[in-house]
């Protein structure tokens, strides 16, 4: 008679999580952990805080705090430079770039070094420098102090690295046999620039340009001084904010700043998708 063979007990599976649960990668759950707490302490934290003070007189005084017409004024002061500053990097930063990359001359390196010196040198130093050279005893007889052209100024100074930095690297990469080529076809310099070697340089121009834009919506130091802080006209919404500090309205100032931080995020959040976007495209390419 055949012995009778029973069934295998049932193996008991894990269930599946959600795929925006699971972890991977080396550092596992505590690496992940440690770094969400520490992301909270020193970003989330404090902007959770200012947001709650913001809000102490409920959604009418947040509106009404940002929606003052001195609140309003400093806002489109703010928004309007940064544009200009940002625009005048992307132009300026990539002309500097290609210099960098593609042209040999003498002191080349100090000059590649000195590109980084806005990122160690504290901004009011900037403002100093920039009072001394274009305020009322200016040498050379360039005078921005109080005005808009001023503020553009101090604040290409300090931006101005992000989009060299950005473009730089991108412009190395670029396969220069291409670029033979299409002037071996018959191309000319301009034409080889804007069909073969723009369209690489395009999402690293946009993001250097948004970083520079982003930087400066809330810049203080280099304006402080050559800026002059006239209520609108020169008052930037950093400036504002410290006004509004001083005069004991932590609500108003709270206020405009999460404006601020709203307008950051949205620009670095239209950063981030366009550069997964085009990663995507990247790698379908390929």
């Amino acid at each position: 008679m055949a012995p009778v063979v029973g069934k295998p007990p049932p193996v008991r599976t894990r269930p599946r999580l959600p795929s925006w649960l699971r972890v991977s990668g080396s550092v596992g759950p505590l690496g992940i952990a440690t770094a969400v707490l520490w992301l909270s302490v020193i970003v989330l934290l404090p902007l959770a805080a200012l947001t709650v003070t913001s809000f102490e007189d409920g959604w009418s005084g947040f509106w009404d705090a940002i929606t003052a017409p001195a609140a309003l004024d400093s806002l489109r002061i703010t928004i309007l430079v940064s544009v200009v500053v940002a625009l005048v990097n992307v132009l300026m930063g990539t002309l500097i770039a290609w210099v960098l990359v593609r042209d040999e001359f003498p002191g080349k390196s100090i000059v590649n070094a000195l590109i980084d010196l806005p990122f160690a040198l504290p901004t009011i130093v900037a403002s100093i420098v920039l009072l001394s050279l274009y305020g009322p005893q200016s040498p050379i007889d360039i005078h921005l102090n109080a005005t808009q052209p001023g503020l553009v100024v101090a604040l290409a100074f300090v931006t101005l690295p992000f989009v060299v930095r950005s473009v730089q690297p991108v412009l190395i990469e670029v396969d220069r046999e291409v670029e033979q080529a299409a002037l071996s076809l018959g191309a000319n310099n301009w034409t080889t620039f804007r069909r073969i070697v723009l369209p690489t340089l395009t999402p690293a121009i946009i993001s250097g340009g948004g970083l520079a834009f982003a930087r400066a919506i809330g810049e203080y130091g280099s304006v402080v001084l050559i800026g002059g802080a006239i209520p609108r006209k020169t008052e930037m919404a950093s400036q504002y904010i410290q006004k509004q500090i001083e005069i004991d309205r932590p609500i108003n100032a709270a206020a405009v700043s999460v404006a601020l931080l709203a307008i950051s995020f949205v620009s670095l959040l239209g950063l981030r998708l366009l550069a997964d976007r085009s990663a995507r495209k990247e790698q379908a390419s390929r």
